[in-house]
C-alpha cells in the first residue's frame, strides 16, 4: 500500500514517513505542492496526506488537482495546523476524507491511515509511538567550547527522538578538546535533525551563537530559532515552554528568566547571585526596560527578527543578549520593542559545575556594559525620535 505525504516542513514529514514504513506501508514524501502533484501522477498512491499552508501551491490546490483535474477518488487526509472553520469546510466540500489538526500523535495518524486504506498485507510488530507531530518547527543553536566532558548527548538525542519539529545546531567554537568528535558522533544517523557547525578558531560564545543563528535562518522549514546552553542548565522541556509562548502570541522574542519563585527549581551560587543583581540593575538602566534577567542562556526568536538581532557582529563577548535587546529597541522603537519582548520564568535552572564564568569576570562584564552604552549611545530609532519631537512640540 502506497502513501504520498506532502508538507513544506521536512521535520514533520520525516518522523511520519519513518513510522508508516515501520508499519509496512510504502511511503514517498514531498516538500513542495507542485512536486507533490507530479509524484501523485507517477506514483499513483493509495492515500495522500497533505498540509494546507504551503508556499508554492496550497494543499487545497493539491486536493483540487486530484478531485477535479484527475477526477480521482484517492483517499485524502489533510494534516494541518490550520484550524479555521472555513478552511476545514472547504476541504470537505472538495472531497477530502479526513482532517487532522496538529499537534497530534503518530499513533492517532497511524490509526486513521489504517481506517481509511487498511493495514498492509505484511504487518510489522511495532510498539506504540510517543512522538507528537507538532504544528511548528524549531531550530535550536547550542554553542560548544571544550564541552567533551559536559555534553549531555543522551538527553539531546532522547528529546529530538520523542519531539518532532526540532532541529539542533551544535556550534563547535574552536574547541581544543574532542568536542567536535563528540558532536559528529551525536549527529551520525540523525543528519536531518542535527547540524554541526564548525568554527576553526575560537571566537567566543557571542560569535558562535550569531553564526549558528544566521546559519539556521537559511532553513526554509523553520518557524522559530533559539539558543540554549550546552550544559542544559535550562532543560529542553522548559525551552519548549518558551516555544509554546511565542507560537501562541505576538511576541518576537521570548527569553527565559531565572527568577526564584514557588514551585521552581532555581539554584545559583550565592556570590554569583549578588553580582547578578548588581549587574542587572545596570542593564535595566542601559536598556530602559524592566528586565529581571537578560543573561539566561535560553531564548527563542521569531524568524523575521533574526537579521535585526544577529546580522552584525556583537561588540561584547558575554553580554551580547543586552545588545540584542538594544538592537530591537533601535529598530522598532522602545515602546514597540517592549511589546515584542517577553520574559518568561523558568521552572528549572541549575548552575552547572565547570561554568566558564568566574567571579573575576564580573569586572569585565561591567566594563563591557560601559562599552555597550558607549557604542549604542544616541542611536534612537526614527519612531522614538518622532515621538520625542511630538512631545517637545506639545510642551
Amino acid at each position: 500500500m502506497k502513501v504520498l505525504a506532502i508538507d513544506d516542513q521536512q521535520l514533520v514529514l520525516l518522523p511520519l514517513q519513518k513510522r508508516l514504513i515501520e508499519l509496512g506501508y510504502d511511503v514517498k514524501i514531498e516538500t513542495k505542492g507542485k512536486d507533490g502533484i507530479e509524484t501523485y501522477n507517477s506514483y499513483q498512491p493509495d492515500l495522500v496526506i497533505v498540509d494546507v499552508n504551503m508556499p508554492d501551491i496550497s494543499g487545497l490546490d493539491v486536493v483540487k488537482h486530484i478531485r477535479i483535474t484527475k477526477k480521482a477518488q484517492t483517499p485524502i487526509m489533510v494534516l494541518s495546523g490550520d484550524t479555521k472553520d472555513e478552511t476545514i469546510t472547504e476541504g470537505f466540500e472538495l472531497g477530502i476524507d479526513d482532517y487532522m489538526k496538529k499537534p497530534l500523535s503518530l499513533n492517532e495518524i497511524s490509526a486513521r491511515v489504517k481506517r481509511l486504506i487498511g493495514a498492509p498485507k505484511v504487518v510489522s510488530a511495532v510498539e506504540k509511538s510517543d512522538v507528537m507531530i507538532q504544528q511548528r518547527c524549531v531550530g535550536v543553536v547550542i554553542p560548544c567550547y571544550n564541552e567533551e566532558e559536559r555534553l549531555l548527548s543522551d538527553e539531546f538525542l532522547s528529546y529530538i527522538d520523542k519531539n518532532s519539529g526540532y532541529h539542533l545546531c551544535f556550534v563547535n567554537d574552536g574547541s581544543k578538546d574532542n568536542t567536535l568528535k563528540v558532536l559528529k558522533e551525536l549527529q551520525k544517523g540523525r543528519e536531518d535533525f542535527i547540524t554541526v557547525y564548525d568554527c576553526e578558531k575560537n571566537g567566543g560564545k557571542a560569535e558562535a551563537v550569531r553564526l549558528g543563528m544566521l546559519h539556521m535562518a537559511k532553513k526554509a522549514d523553520l518557524d522559530y530559532i533559539g539558543f540554549l546552553d550546552a550544559d542544559l542548565s535550562t532543560d529542553l522541556s522548559d525551552f519548549d515552554d518558551l516555544v509554546k509562548t511565542i507560537e501562541t502570541s505576538n511576541f518576537k522574542i521570548v527569553s527565559g528568566s531565572r527568577i526564584s519563585r514557588m514551585g521552581a527549581n532555581i539554584t545559583k551560587e550565592s556570590a554569583r547571585k549578588i553580582i547578578s543583581l548588581t549587574i542587572n540593575f545596570i542593564i535595566r538602566k542601559i536598556l530602559k526596560m524592566d528586565f529581571k534577567d537578560t543573561q539566561c542562556g535560553a531564548k527563542i526568536f521569531s524568524k523575521d527578527v533574526i537579521e535585526v538581532a544577529f546580522k552584525d557582529k556583537f561588540v561584547t563577548q558575554w553580554i551580547f543578549d543586552v545588545e540584542i535587546f538594544k538592537r530591537m529597541s533601535q529598530h522598532f522603537g522602545l515602546k514597540q520593542a517592549k511589546a515584542l519582548l517577553c520574559e518568561q520564568p523558568l521552572k528549572r535552572w541549575i548552575h552547572a559545575d565547570g561554568s566558564k564564568l568566574s567571579m573575576k569576570d564580573s569586572v569585565k562584564i561591567v566594563m563591557q556594559l560601559a562599552q555597550i552604552a558607549w557604542v549604542y549611545r544616541g542611536k534612537s530609532s526614527k519612531k522614538d525620535i518622532k515621538l520625542e519631537k511630538v512631545n517637545f512640540e506639545l510642551n
